[in-house]
């Protein structure tokens, strides 16, 4: 196979979930059930915060920015295999493979951060719950979720410009459903030992301390709960850590289980299935989770639908809230 520089690499072929042409409707209308899903209960749960005066405090305020985050975090990847899934293509040009690199590893971070900063929001509000609306300040969150994404834009583009001092063959396939970091390191045809010992370093330190924190943050909160007298305050404690432990272990479940997949099984298939709960089933469920398990949640949700049904104008309004929100989660 004839090798190139990757200045004149145009595309990769991603390869996908099947081959199997009966199969592509099957697929395509399951995933873009799942990313409507996941749009719509995650704009749900930033509307409701939104919204709700009651809701404007920093467990919400990360809540709405964790739905943000996993918005954009399968925008990343399900859309453009859609587009391929339909138009019956595999290619991914040379930049949009790069972009989808840089954005999946950023939201992903960004993610693992946030999950990270909840449960310290969480130990505070259990251990030192005196002191939570001064430790917890909402200018300390904005600077920290401001740190979050600088650290993760330089690391993503850290990544991005040593992937692109490599070189790649003609035709390369990629034995995924969308760029992935490690795969694409792996089809490359140069020597990528920086950019693996990068790879390992960046993933040990954004995976070990956030899961430290978050353990450090649980083991404190498990101590003040078997110090407490009352079985109704440690059901009420419990029941604020519940949502966030479930989406927590859904999360770094699915990590480590494409971890896992991608060092024992050699089999492409079983690592996209294992990554598929990583990338898409996490980001669909985690509205439920906490929409399910959260009285205050659902009690702003009921508000927005009786208002709507009272006054269909009104989603004017609740739209223009929504996207203001969103911008300020932005910037």
């Amino acid at each position: 196979m004839e090798i190139e520089n990757h200045t004149f690499i145009t595309e990769f072929l991603i390869l996908g979930l099947s081959n199997d042409p009966k199969l592509q409707p099957l697929l395509f209308g399951l995933f873009l059930s799942m990313y409507l899903v996941t749009l719509f209960g995650n704009l749900l749960i930033i509307l409701a915060v939104s919204s709700d005066s009651y809701l404007h405090n920093p467990m919400y305020f990360l809540l709405s920015n964790l739905s943000f985050i996993d918005i954009c975090f399968i925008s990343t990847t399900i859309p453009k295999m859609l587009v391929n899934m339909q138009s019956q293509r595999k290619d991914i040009s040379y930049i949009q493979c790069l972009t989808q690199v840089y954005f999946f590893n950023t939201f992903a971070g960004m993610d693992n951060f946030l999950l990270t900063l909840m449960a310290y929001d969480r130990f505070v509000a259990i251990c030192h719950p005196l002191n939570y609306t001064v430790i917890m300040n909402p200018r300390l969150c904005a600077l920290l979720i401001l740190m979050f994404w600088i650290i993760m834009f330089w690391v993503s583009l850290i990544h991005v410009l040593l992937i692109n001092e490599l070189n790649f063959s003609r035709g390369t396939e990629i034995p995924h459903f969308f760029c992935e970091l490690a795969q694409v390191l792996k089809v490359s045809n140069s020597d990528n030992h920086v950019n693996n010992v990068f790879l390992y370093v960046v993933t040990s330190l954004l995976g070990v301390i956030p899961m430290t924190g978050i353990l450090m943050s649980y083991s404190q909160i498990a101590s003040s709960l078997l110090r407490m007298s009352s079985t109704v305050s440690k059901y009420k404690a419990f029941s604020t850590c519940s949502s966030h432990l479930c989406v927590v272990s859904l999360f770094y479940g699915s990590g480590l289980g494409v971890y896992f997949s991608s060092s024992v099984v050699h089999s492409s298939q079983r690592r996209m299935v294992a990554s598929l709960m990583y990338t898409v089933v996490s980001p669909m469920l985690n509205p439920f989770i906490y929409t399910l398990r959260n009285k205050d949640v659902k009690g702003a949700l009921g508000k927005i639908f009786t208002r709507v049904a009272s006054s269909p104008s009104s989603i004017n309004d609740i739209l223009n809230k929504l996207l203001l929100r969103s911008v300020r989660q932005i910037f």
